[in-house]
């Protein structure tokens, strides 16, 4: 059976040159499609770069905030990326092999259409991590002002607007286009450990060393205290990049060969996650020795310095350093992800454009009110559909299709993947079976700890329901299944 030509893919409407599979190493470019050029050391600098900011620091500095030591909650953090790693790269797979990003990979689970469903739950989260990135810029900004202007903390609505600035410097720079991103990208981690260093520095000096600044104890009473804490917050530090576990194809797809991602990503997500927790986890303890109270926030522990040169450096770089974690994080997924929805009309700038007005419409202001809405309210819920995708997807590429795909029947109407009317809707039911479950928790009480689990809940039944309905079933995979594969 032969391939279905390059032209007859250009045509449908599944396709745009955003979504078009990377060409395989040592085949020739093919009109917009990338080349797979990535190696072990790109993907480690992905995941530093990814790794080292704003809200790594306050994911870690909420444990301290919520009771835990600092040797529990950096432990927690490292666990918790430990098991994220684990779907990370099983989805990695088909997107070093087969050069797809997310969306269209989700089409051979959920159908061609039914892959929207999983793409805009998908996008939906980005828009709330990109609207809180914003908000942390903004009130970098806001702190910013008022250190070089005092007069400007009185200025009516102060926060708001610097907020809007900001949100209007990232629209820019989305607007410019995927190689400003590029450029930016260099700057991030770097800038960012720094900042880090300065405040773990300031930290010692005042609270006398790491003996004191560490010797805040734990504040549980018993084990069983801390376990009703860690359950829920293992759940949040998962959470935290289940997004990424998603979309990770996205990114794996420009991938040389497999063993470059699976070891650059080892490599640098657990260690660097780990390194730069610590930074928060020990200013945050530092803190209550110092003030009598943890602060989470960075940019709020900043505003406290009594030399404005340093506040003013420092918020530039985080300024800096949390544009380009946003851009690069928080808007290639869900700009893929609306532009599957209309690939002939939505383009990736129009996806992040789209994206950045939702970033508003979420209320990042709300989400960051407290450690308790941030852990069990943000990172939980939404872990709560997100577990039941990766579940659905990993099942189906491993047990169902034996990593056996037909790229080209991804991008056309009535192909491989069409199921019923481009939905195969037993994905959606395993999907709403695995959220249901994990919600329930919040409905009631005795069940409480399927939300506190809602990550592990939601991937498990899904996985199991999927596997149920999908096994035995005749699947249609063409004899040119594997004709764009650029890997074992």
């Amino acid at each position: 059976m032969q391939t279905t030509p390059l032209r007859d893919i250009e045509s449908s409407p599944l396709y745009n040159p955003d979504l078009a599979p990377t060409v395989p190493p040592g085949d020739p470019p093919s009109g917009h499609r990338g080349a797979r050029t990535w190696g072990t050391y790109n993907y480690a600098a992905l995941w530093v770069s990814m790794s080292v900011n704003i809200l790594t620091y306050m994911l870690a500095a909420s444990l301290i905030q919520g009771g835990m030591d600092w040797k529990q909650a950096v432990f927690t953090v490292f666990l918790g990326n430990c098991i994220v790693l684990v779907p990370m790269l099983l989805n990695s797979h088909p997107g070093a092999r087969y050069g797809v990003p997310f969306p269209v990979l989700a089409r051979a689970s959920f159908g061609v259409l039914g892959a929207n469903v999983a793409a805009i739950l998908r996008a939906f989260v980005a828009c709330g991590w990109f609207g809180i990135q914003t908000w942390i810029g903004g009130e970098a900004i806001n702190v910013l002002f008022a250190t070089v202007w005092p007069s400007w903390s009185t200025v009516p609505h102060g926060a708001a607007i610097c907020f809007i600035a900001f949100w209007l410097i990232n629209l820019f720079v989305i607007l410019k286009g995927i190689e400003y991103i590029r450029f930016l990208q260099g700057i991030s981690a770097p800038v960012l450990i720094a900042v880090g260093l300065l405040l773990l520095g300031w930290a010692y000096l005042q609270a006398g060393g790491f003996g004191p600044m560490l010797s805040a104890p734990s504040r549980f009473k018993n084990s069983a205290e801390f376990f009703k804490f860690l359950i829920p917050a293992l759940n949040a530090t998962v959470g935290f990049w289940a997004t990424i576990s998603l979309n990770i194809p996205d990114f794996t797809r420009f991938a040389k060969n497999q063993r470059a991602q699976a070891i650059g990503q080892a490599l640098a997500l657990p260690t660097t996650m780990t390194l730069y927790a610590f930074i928060g986890v020990a200013v945050t303890s530092a803190t209550v020795v110092i003030f009598e109270s943890a602060i989470w926030d960075p940019v709020q522990l900043l505003s406290r310095f009594h030399s404005p040169v340093a506040v003013v450096v420092s918020l530039i770089a985080i300024l800096l350093a949390t544009l380009n974690v946003n851009i690069g994080a928080n808007v290639v997924s869900p700009a893929n992800d609306f532009s599957n929805l209309w690939p002939r009309r939505i383009s990736f700038k129009i996806g992040g454009v789209i994206t950045c007005f939702m970033g508003i419409a979420i209320m990042p202001w709300k989400l960051l009110a407290n450690y308790k809405t941030f852990i069990f309210g943000w990172l939980g819920g939404y872990a709560a559909f997100l577990g039941p995708i990766a579940g659905i997807m990993i099942c189906d590429y491993y047990l169902i299709r034996r990593r056996v795909l037909s790229v080209d029947d991804l991008y056309v109407r009535r192909g491989a993947y069409e199921y019923s009317g481009g939905f195969n809707w037993r994905a959606v039911a395993a999907l709403a079976l695995g959220a249901g479950m994990a919600l329930a928790g919040l409905i009631v009480p005795a069940a409480r700890f399927l939300y506190d689990y809602s990550w592990f809940v939601g991937f498990a039944v899904s996985f199991l329901t999927y596997y149920g309905l999908m096994a035995g079933r005749q699947l249609s995979v063409p004899a040119h299944a594997a004709s764009l594969a650029g890997g074992k």
